[in-house]
C-alpha cells in the first residue's frame, strides 16, 4: 500500500501569503555586533522593520544620554524595553537641522511619560522627504504620531 499525500498547492500558497501578511507589523530586529579588531566596545545597534518590510538600522541610546541640540537630521524612535528585552515602539518623529525641526524637549517628556526608556536613532535618511516616509512606515496604531 503506497502512502501518497496529495498536496494542495493553492492552500500552501494561501498559507504562505497569510503568514507574510501577519508578519508586516512594525517590529525590532536585534542586531549582533562584535568588538572591533582593536578591542573597542561593540556599537549598540539594532534595526526596525517597517510596515512596508523595509529595515532601518538604528543606534541605541539611553533616553537621557544624547544631547538634543546635537541630534542633527535623523529619525528618532522612543522605545519601551521590558525585563524580557522585548522592545515596543512608543513614539517616532523626524528631527531636522533647523531649530523649528529639531527634536523638542516636550516630545521627549511625552515619550518618557508613556514609558519610553531608550531612544533609537536612524541617521541614514538623506532628505526630509525620506525621513517623513520612514516615520510613516514605522508609525503604528499603538504609537500615535508624535511630531517634533
Amino acid at each position: 500500500m503506497a502512502n501518497k499525500r496529495a498536496l494542495s498547492w493553492s492552500a500552501a500558497l494561501r498559507d504562505l501569503k497569510d503568514d507574510r501578511s501577519r508578519r508586516q507589523d512594525v517590529r525590532e530586529e536585534r542586531l549582533r555586533t562584535t568588538a572591533s579588531l582593536r578591542g573597542t566596545p561593540a556599537l549598540a545597534l539594532s534595526a526596525w522593520r517597517g510596515r512596508s518590510g523595509k529595515r532601518y538600522v538604528v543606534g541605541v541610546h539611553d533616553l537621557n544620554e544624547p544631547e538634543l541640540e546635537e541630534m542633527g537630521e535623523a529619525v528618532v524612535i522612543a522605545v519601551r524595553r521590558d525585563e524580557a528585552g522585548i522592545a515596543e515602539l512608543v513614539a517616532v518623529t523626524a528631527a531636522g537641522e533647523s531649530p523649528r525641526e529639531r527634536l523638542q524637549r516636550t516630545w521627549l517628556a511625552r515619550a518618557r511619560t508613556r514609558g519610553a526608556n531608550e531612544m533609537h536613532v536612524h541617521r541614514l535618511a538623506g532628505s526630509a522627504d525620506e525621513r517623513s516616509a520612514i516615520v510613516e512606515d514605522l508609525e503604528s496604531d499603538a504609537a500615535a504620531p508624535a511630531r517634533a
